[in-house]
């Protein structure tokens, strides 16, 4: 479940709000063991989503390096080589 979450600091163009929320997401899915709430649940759930994102755009906005940005293309070729490895 939570293989989707990818890092999302250090992009260039930066994370945006849908991969944020995306992230968010996944991370509530993984704690709560449930991809989708019950009808009782699904306000807290709600809550836990955009507590999570908020607190993810925070980190991401505070955070600084001094290493070059990485390149989203080059990395997301990275990881198709990377699973071609692994499931062939």
């Amino acid at each position: 479940m939570c293989r989707s979450i990818k890092t999302l600091f250090n992009f260039e163009p930066p994370a945006t709000d849908e991969e944020v929320e995306a992230a968010a997401l996944q991370y509530v899915r993984k704690l709560s063991g449930s991809t989708h709430p019950s009808k009782a649940n699904e306000e807290a759930f709600d809550k836990a989503v955009a507590a999570v994102a908020e607190a993810t755009r925070e980190l991401l906005d505070a955070l600084v390096t001094t290493a070059a940005p990485k390149d989203r293309e080059e990395e997301a070729a990275k990881a198709k080589a990377r699973a071609a490895e692994r499931f062939g």
